[in-house]
């Protein structure tokens, strides 16, 4: 069974910075797609980082060159190193993968709040 938990969320002062991490069971993530995804109440979710199989990663417009996805092996582990934090990175952070057999299952964690001060 796959599970997915992050951490590593927190209160921090606007400029600052916070590591996420997510710790996966079940799943090889050197072999999987692992991406990080933000949502607010009320709002559309929004996909910010994503790291491919073969490591190349994508970044939203609102995030890049400030925050870097990354995997860290053998630990099974992402990380989310985010930089330069703004009030309006403020909401709660999830990290995703999927596997494709006959069918495609998501897998989701249970998310990590951040909150950012101005």
């Amino acid at each position: 069974q796959v599970q997915l938990v992050e951490s590593g969320g927190g209160l921090v002062q606007a400029g600052g910075s916070l590591r996420l991490s997510c710790a996966a069971s079940g799943i090889d993530l050197s072999k999987n797609a692992m991406d990080w995804y933000r949502q607010s109440a009320g709002k559309q979710r929004e996909l910010v980082a994503e790291m491919s199989s073969g490591g190349s990663t994508k970044y939203s417009d609102s995030v890049k060159g400030r925050f870097s996805i990354s995997r860290g092996n053998p630990e099974n582990m992402v990380y989310l190193q985010m930089n330069s934090l703004k009030p309006e990175d403020t909401t709660k952070y999830y990290c995703h993968t999927w596997i494709t057999s006959v069918s495609r299952k998501d897998y989701w964690g249970q998310g990590t709040q951040v909150t950012v001060s101005s």
